[in-house]
């Protein structure tokens, strides 16, 4: 398991650095499910969960939440019948931070 998952969220602020193209790199070999995407020109982290029935997916997205709660950093997240899209990126700076990679590999982990 990747150490992304003992580490902490720290608090962002706007003028908080994007992470680099370097350091997408090396994160995204912590979290291979994962998919960098560009949306509206903001990068984000973005995963689809597949479950057997919507109260499996709705169970997760709860844990999801949670997760959100515990860490103050929130994503998008979708939910469909046997189906959650979970999407992390910082609002703040518009792109992605390192705790969008924190956040990613714990929404990993809800499954272990």
């Amino acid at each position: 398991m990747s150490d992304l998952t003992q580490q902490k969220c720290e608090a962002c602020r706007a003028d908080a650095p994007q992470v680099s193209e370097q350091e997408l790199a090396e994160l995204m070999r912590d979290i291979p499910d994962w998919v960098p995407q560009v949306r509206d020109g903001v990068m984000q982290l973005e995963r689809e969960f597949k479950f057997k029935n919507f109260k499996l997916a709705w169970a997760f997205s709860n844990q999801v939440a949670e997760l959100a709660e515990a860490e103050f950093h929130h994503p998008s997240i979708l939910l469909e019948w046997g189906k959650v899209t979970v999407t992390w990126w910082t609002h703040a700076i518009n792109g992605l931070h390192k705790n969008d990679f924190i956040c990613a590999a714990k929404t990993d982990a809800l499954l272990k």
